[in-house]
């Protein structure tokens, strides 16, 4: 975006009401995210603080390049990544709820994360997928990246990320199905 570039250009030449902007048009984003990996508001809302300083210490070395949103989704996967292997994260609980926002009429895995009345099966689903096709299929469907951007902000070629999607889809496909399954036997 270039309002983003101008904004960035505002910022470094000193101005705390761009980065104030900036930060405001990202911040429930980057939130969002993060709260879907790591599972814990309050643990979501201490990273979500730690990516936007970082952000504005780091922010020099956006080259432009690409979109200003992948640079910042970047920040924030790596960030995650840290915290998993910190000690605050072998303290704090997982405890992971997915926005009731959801609805959609559709039954095909991709849409499946819109249906509303299967909001915690789905929050199941995916916090059983390995760490690395958890975090392109929440940016694929809950924050709408494109693979190009996906790819950049994970640092995997696009065809392991397309790859991984695809296998995240599949085996959230069958976690759901055998959820199913096990729901109906206890009927």
């Amino acid at each position: 975006m270039t309002e983003d570039r101008q904004l960035i250009h505002e910022i470094m030449n000193g101005s705390e009401a761009a980065m104030e902007v900036l930060t405001r048009r990202y911040y429930k984003s980057i939130f969002s995210f993060v709260y879907r990996k790591v599972g814990n508001k309050d643990s979501a809302y201490d990273l979500t603080q730690d990516i936007f300083i970082k952000m504005i210490k780091k922010i020099d070395t956006y080259s432009n390049k690409g979109s200003f949103k992948s640079w910042l989704y970047t920040l924030a996967v790596n960030h995650c990544r840290d915290y998993w292997k910190s000690a605050d994260y072998k303290v704090t609980s997982k405890q992971s709820e997915l926005p009731d926002y959801l609805s959609n009429e559709q039954n095909q895995v991709p849409y499946i994360f819109e249906k509303k009345e299967t909001r915690e099966q789905v929050k199941a689903a995916v916090e059983e997928l390995p760490e690395y096709q958890k975090e392109v299929v929440l940016l694929k469907y809950f924050h709408d990246l494109k693979i190009r951007d996906i790819s950049e902000v994970t640092k995997a070629k696009e065809s392991t990320v397309k790859s991984r999607l695809r296998q995240g889809l599949s085996k959230l496909e069958v976690i759901i199905r055998r959820g199913e399954k096990h729901e109906q036997k206890r009927m």
